[in-house]
């Protein structure tokens, strides 16, 4: 059996689905067995993860997109005759899919639709036409959250037993990052406090702004103590934002992006993580977090709740206060900072990309007939 993967999501800038097929592919490909995965266009699996630039060299990216680029402007399928036929064809980007193939793909979120005013316009046209000629069509789908599945089945109207709920996993060194990883990220890159941290890219869903605002509501003592790090690339419509990052007031460091090589370092070290998003189909950074064993607040709305079980303080992403609060009580309490540990660590072994690889390839069996 030969399923083809559609990778092309790894030859650009991007966070969570990037951070999902990189891990996910290579998974698979341990767990494949006697069934044959390929990466479409004539992709190979990279050799390392970062979220700010390709994992080809340039004349592979600059060919594949090129190539991506026109099949998604010629309305013909075309793609069956891109490499062998495959029996089971999973879509990511490519909008005219071989017909040849049965046709599955991974619903991440469906933020484009809930809260599009977050998103740019041509992003929302891009992915309302994915949904109409894959998501709708699809043989199969795969869910990364139950919350994300409940919004496909209401939103595209897709039959429910189509969709199967498969978790991601957490990678391996956000498990195995420890004190040494911590000291060495700290010193890297210059934090010499200790600090309450935030990762993912400054756009308006993540909600930077109001934490901000919440940090800057916690007493100047506090302040004093501890620092607010916030790691990630430049999004978009945030220029207020930023401008607020890149000129700090006190007890406030934005790094940037962080090299994947750095992250579960810079994560282990955190006091406390922090991540008030408006919506996350799954929410990477905060299974990671608890994977390092890190005390978590984050948000009660959309798959946080789910993901982070019964060991992360949940608060109303749009309350500043809920968020202050929830900082302060977290910063403040030693005992209550170890319990969350532990129940963290617990909850985070939830999520394993072997097993999340496994139940894949079940599914391809099944799309396949």
């Amino acid at each position: 059996m030969r399923v083809t993967v559609d990778a092309v999501p790894l030859l650009y800038r991007s966070a969570g689905v990037k951070n999902y097929l990189y891990y996910w592919i290579r998974h698979l490909l341990r767990e494949a067995g006697d069934m044959e995965i390929r990466l479409f266009p004539f992709l190979n699996q990279p050799r390392a993860l970062d979220h700010d630039s390709s994992g080809a060299d340039l004349f592979t990216t600059v060919t594949r997109l090129g190539l991506m680029y026109a099949l998604n402007r010629i309305p013909l399928d075309l793609a069956r005759w891109i490499g062998p036929r495959p029996d089971v064809f999973h879509a990511a980007k490519l909008k005219y899919p071989p017909r040849s193939a049965r046709l599955t793909a991974t619903v991440h979120d469906l933020t484009w639709y809930a809260m599009p005013e977050m998103h740019l316009p041509a992003n929302v046209a891009a992915e309302r036409v994915f949904a109409e000629r894959v998501l709708r069509r699809a043989e199969g789908l795969i869910a990364v959250s139950e919350a994300t599945r409940a919004d496909a089945v209401r939103v595209l109207g897709v039959a429910p037993e189509k969709i199967r709920v498969i978790h991601p996993g957490v990678a391996e060194e956000f498990f195995e990052a420890g004190p040494a990883e911590a000291e060495g990220a700290r010193a890297r890159l210059g934090l010499p406090r200790p600090y309450a941290l935030f990762v993912g890219t400054i756009e308006p869903r993540k909600n930077v702004g109001l934490l901000l605002e919440a940090w800057l509501g916690l007493s100047r003592p506090l302040r004093e103590e501890f620092d607010l790090v916030i790691a990630g690339p430049a999004g978009w419509r945030q220029r207020e934002t930023l401008g607020r990052l890149r000129n700090p007031t006190l007890g406030v460091r934005y790094l940037g992006y962080v090299p994947e090589r750095d992250l579960p370092g810079l994560v282990a070290g955190a006091a406390v993580f922090v991540y008030p998003s408006l919506y996350e189909g799954f929410g990477f950074p905060v299974a990671q977090a608890m994977a390092a064993g890190v005390p978590v607040v984050t948000s009660a709305v959309s798959s946080l709740p789910e993901i982070a079980g019964d060991a992360a303080v949940l608060v109303d992403p749009r309350s500043e206060a809920e968020v202050r609060r929830a900082l302060e009580d977290v910063l403040t309490s030693p005992g209550r900072r170890r319990g969350m540990i532990e129940r963290g660590r617990r909850n985070a072994g939830r999520f394993s990309w072997s097993e999340c690889a496994r139940r894949s390839i079940a599914f391809f069996r099944e799309a396949a007939g």
